[in-house]
């Protein structure tokens, strides 16, 4: 283990937690303002990065994509929500979880009916490509850096929105009491179009920038919206503050776990054992740090009042 090893991992961690809040975000304001379990929220991540692969096979140019896929990916969820998802708000949420898995599995066949079930790639922008030095004789890529400056301004621009607007006044006033918020003459069906249509484009969104660093197929979203889900339950429900910081954790623990677990089990065990123990447990790390939490904080690191 090396400092400059330690310091990359660190980097990619960051990376892997800011996509994780891109989806949280959107998934923990629709659960909070609208008491709604959205299994399907990771296949709008996939929709976004399908948009943007085909968006940038048609125009040439991933700048012009994101573009194009960004209202795209808005109009689609906006679409589920009056087509689908509005008619679930009032049911109960085993009703809930199982409509919106049927989505998962519709909407999984369906890009394999459009774009069949081959994985697709997308190049790396020519602006972005190659790689900086970040310190001596460490690169590191230019794209990577560009994803976490992204995610880092959505952050910025999405707490300002939420604490410092009208729409956002109204989005906490909803986490917090629904009913009251209606009662008050605010149009809450309204409301609920504007979070789920916003939710659904930051997940595009996030999906549309992973695009040119993983490979684009069918059901990329499924274990990510696991992941999510663990982060609005360590957050907080209905936090955006807590999604941010618990997805920048989820994103460091997993990261650093897979990385370092091994190694640091051979001070203990024999190089084998160590290696192979380490492997199984890595992927467990994530949900260990989300019971050690809950096990302090029930409600999560920041629970919207109620």
């Amino acid at each position: 283990m090396t400092a400059t090893l330690l310091f990359v991992q660190a980097l990619n961690g960051l990376q892997f937690g800011l996509i994780l809040f891109l989806i949280a975000a959107g998934l923990t304001l629709v659960f909070g303002v609208m008491d709604f379990i959205n299994l399907a929220h990771g296949v709008q991540y996939m929709v976004g990065a399908y948009l943007v692969a085909a968006f940038s096979a048609w125009t040439g140019s991933f700048g012009w994509a994101l573009l194009l896929a960004l209202p795209t990916a808005l109009a689609f969820g906006l679409l589920l929500e009056a087509i689908v998802f509005r008619h679930l708000y009032d049911r109960d949420h085993l009703d809930q979880v199982l409509a919106t898995f049927g989505i998962i599995l519709f909407l999984n066949q369906g890009v394999k009916f459009v774009w069949g079930a081959a994985p697709l790639s997308v190049p790396v922008p020519e602006l972005l490509s190659g790689s900086v030095e970040i310190a001596s004789g460490l690169l590191y890529p230019v794209y990577r850096l560009a994803i976490i400056a992204a995610g880092l301004v959505v952050a910025i621009l999405l707490y300002g929105l939420v604490n410092h607007t009208r729409i956002g006044m109204l989005v906490r006033a909803g986490a917090s009491n629904a009913a009251m918020v209606s009662a008050l003459g605010v149009n809450i069906q309204r409301l609920f179009m504007v979070v789920f249509g916003f939710g659904a484009m930051l997940a595009g969104f996030a999906g549309a920038m992973v695009a040119p660093i993983l490979s684009v197929e069918p059901g990329m979203g499924d274990n990510i919206l696991i992941l999510a889900f663990v982060v609005i339950v360590i957050g907080g429900i209905g936090s955006i503050r807590g999604a941010f910081l618990a997805a920048l954790l989820i994103g460091l623990v997993d990261t650093l776990g897979r990385s370092f677990a091994p190694n640091l089990l051979r001070l203990v065990l024999d190089p084998a054992a160590a290696s192979q123990t380490g492997r199984a447990i890595a992927p467990m790390l994530i949900y260990i740090f989300m019971a050690a939490v809950l096990f302090f904080r029930p409600s999560g690191l920041f629970p919207v009042k109620r």
